[in-house]
């Protein structure tokens, strides 16, 4: 179960709009789970459902929403996991209509600064074209690990 007893919250004031970043909690999937299919960051297709998500919590990850505390909508997440020896940090994604406002450093550096917390190196992956998101990364300090190719089984009932 999702509490928000360790809610973050950080108010940073953008513009003229008022922005917050908090706990993602079980009442958030539906708005949040359109959020990622809008931005092409996840799905039920990805296996990104609410199990996965309550799992990943529960083994000491967390999930990072930006509100726009003025229309209360979510315009921004990070979820970030833990596997006992990295975080990952995944869905890191700005809605397109408030993208070039400096939101995602905001919560980049709120993402980075828990992760710090959980005493762990941090690892993502981002696609090749995106260069919005590999200047972001790289200027947080991110190091491109090398030639690398990511191979995964989404689909566990195939395995033998």
């Amino acid at each position: 179960m999702t509490t928000n007893d360790n809610r973050m919250t950080t108010n940073y004031n953008q513009m003229t709009t008022n922005f917050t970043i908090r706990n993602y909690i079980d009442s958030d999937y539906s708005e949040m789970i359109r959020l990622w299919e809008t931005l092409g960051l996840g799905g039920a297709q990805r296996g990104d459902d609410e199990k996965i998500i309550r799992r990943t919590i529960e083994m000491g990850g967390q999930l990072l929403l930006m509100i726009d505390s003025a229309k209360n909508i979510i315009v921004g997440t990070s979820w970030l996991t833990v596997d006992g020896r990295r975080t990952y940090l995944h869905h890191f994604g700005i809605h397109t209509d408030y993208q070039g406002n400096g939101l995602a450093n905001s919560l980049l550096d709120a993402s980075l600064k828990l992760a710090k917390s959980f005493g762990m190196q941090i690892k993502l992956e981002v696609h090749k074209e995106n260069a919005k998101a590999l200047a972001l990364y790289a200027n947080a300090g991110f190091a491109y690990l090398g030639d690398y190719n990511v191979y995964i089984i989404r689909d566990i009932s195939t395995i033998g």
